[in-house]
């Protein structure tokens, strides 16, 4: 059995999960407090990914990140990153495909604190990020960690995006599910059936830590 495919997966899970949790506390915070008439279009734009197919959102990334468009062109030059068919490509695009499973659950649990809490901050003299780390952020754990689980799950399982935007590039883009469905094309089906029971009892195994850590959490505020 080829243990790169594995690996590739959760080097990927991680990567995106860490740089989305970076991106998504400051835009879920600004999503909770905006009153901006553009709220509504920056939250349809976060939610996209939910209910577009992943092949439509991979193909435009196919296109952008082409080094036959500018934004492909750029980046080669500049940075000199080639992101088709390539591990920084995967991620960047596995990012903005999930990035609703992180927003999302941080916004939600920024919207539920009582504005009093948030207020009395600022009375004390806090400024906004110092309340926002000490304060808020702390008091929605919770939501904190659904937002990570749900990002790393979500990653560890694209197939369509994947498949566009790395291809099927053993070493660099072969992500588990592309294993899977190639040992299925090859008839193959112990060596698939094994990548499978693999990811899934990992996957298990993560849910399950979160379920019991939510639920002792949950009981500790005496909901």
């Amino acid at each position: 059995m080829d243990w790169n495919p594995l690996l590739l997966t959760f080097e990927l899970a991680i990567a995106t999960t860490v740089i989305l949790l970076i991106l998504s506390i400051p835009l879920a915070y600004w999503l909770s407090n905006t009153k901006t008439r553009f709220k509504a279009i920056v939250e349809t734009l976060v939610s996209m990914p939910l209910v577009l197919p992943p092949t439509v959102i991979g193909f435009y990334f196919l296109m952008a990140f082409s080094p036959n468009n500018f934004f492909g062109e750029w980046i080669n030059e500049w940075l000199g990153i080639t992101l088709v068919f390539s591990f920084p490509g995967l991620v960047i695009a596995s990012i903005i495909y999930s990035l609703p499973f992180m927003v999302h659950p941080i916004q939600s649990g920024l919207s539920n604190l009582p504005k009093s809490i948030q207020e009395a901050a600022y009375v004390m003299g806090k400024s906004k990020l110092t309340t926002l780390f000490r304060i808020q952020l702390p008091n929605i754990k919770t939501s904190l960690l659904t937002g990570i689980v749900l990002s790393f799950a979500h990653t560890v399982g694209e197939f369509g995006v994947v498949l566009m935007i790395g291809g099927n590039i053993p070493g660099r883009t072969k992500v588990a599910s592309i294993a899977i469905y190639d040992e299925v094309e090859a008839l193959n089906y112990e060596a698939a059936n094994l990548y499978s029971i693999i990811l899934f009892a990992i996957t298990f195994c993560i849910l399950l830590a979160v379920y019991l850590k939510t639920g002792k959490h949950l009981n500790k505020l005496g909901r």
